[in-house]
């Protein structure tokens, strides 16, 4: 078993393909899993274009290719419990993310769906401290990417202080300097993700947004137009997006800033936090998005993160990975 802590943005999907390519040589059939449908849904037309002669099935709730059998097959963690031995190599993206992390079943259903005798590599851009200390010392076998491949450095986030938004919200309003941060994004038509900690929150700010711009809009888990919407806000049609931690991981959009409101809350883990800042800056033509979190309050979760990323910039700088 082999891990790949590799930060977000780096062409982790990317670096996969020439493996990809020598199992399906071979006759193996590999299956990369991912916690979320969101996920499933971004990596398969980028598999389906490096590797346009392959049949590929991509597996979430509700796909027609539930009874297609292919050589490589994309899915959900939960549709590996529909598998009993029956890959030669399994991938398992985004391995901290929930609900993997948490419901045992899936990771047996992760041991069950392989083969004796089979592979088994994690992608993550954010493992926990056991892995890192793992890594480390050498007790687990990893590779690190600390760059991501348009050798730019990770945009590192800035804290800025907020108030109680959230009684501030509570009367109709955001405070003056996150609605400040979202009027020059506007202006300078800047497409960005507004996260907000709950769901009942980013649904209060809706409105009040929607008076800078009628073509705002909010995407949650249960929010059953996320699909169309985030497809909408890669087409340039909606100019920012609400949204909750339901879009931290997975999506990629090419040129877009970033800001966090009540980024003390307790939802935003260290991992979270890394993820949500690695939205930005992702595209070589738009290398160096910003990333704000506004919090009433710092918490060792923030500092965290933000050290993680300087971390992760300055070994790239030193591998000599980072242009000058």
């Amino acid at each position: 078993m082999y891990s790949f802590p590799v930060i977000c943005g780096a062409g982790k999907t990317e670096v996969l393909f020439a493996g990809i390519e020598a199992a399906l040589v071979e006759n193996q059939r590999i299956c990369i899993a991912t916690p979320r449908t969101d996920v499933v849904l971004e990596l398969t037309p980028r598999l389906m274009d490096a590797f346009p002669q392959i049949p590929i099935a991509s597996l979430y709730g509700g796909s027609e290719d539930r009874y297609l059998f292919a050589p490589l097959t994309i899915a959900t963690t939960h549709q590996l419990l529909r598998f009993y031995h029956a890959f030669d190599t399994l991938i398992l993206d985004e391995v901290d993310a929930f609900p993997y992390t948490v419901e045992e079943s899936l990771q047996h259903a992760a041991v069950q769906a392989r083969r004796p005798d089979s592979g088994m590599i994690y992608l993550t851009a954010t493992p926990n401290a056991k892995w890192q200390r793992e890594c480390r010392t050498g007790k687990r076998a990893c590779v690190t990417i600390p760059a991501r491949f348009h050798r730019h450095p990770l945009p590192v986030p800035e804290f800025v202080w907020c108030g109680n938004w959230q009684k501030i919200l509570g009367k109709g309003r955001l405070p003056t300097n996150v609605l400040q941060w979202i009027k020059e994004r506007l202006q300078s038509n800047k497409q960005a993700l507004v996260f907000f900690p709950h769901i009942a929150l980013m649904e209060k700010a809706l409105p009040i947004l929607r008076k800078l711009h009628p073509n705002m809009e909010a995407a949650h888990a249960e929010d059953p137009e996320r699909k169309e919407k985030v497809q909408r806000m890669r087409n340039k049609e909606i100019p920012m997006l609400l949204t909750t931690t339901i879009l931290e991981r997975g999506v990629t959009f090419p040129n877009i800033d970033v800001a966090v409101v009540g980024a003390e809350d307790l939802i935003f883990s260290e991992s979270a936090l890394v993820q949500i800042a690695g939205r930005a800056g992702r595209s070589k033509d738009h290398p160096d998005g910003v990333v704000t979190f506004f919090h009433y309050g710092k918490t060792d979760e923030m500092l965290k993160a933000r050290r993680q990323i300087v971390s992760m910039n300055r070994e790239g700088g030193k591998r000599g990975l980072l242009d000058p």
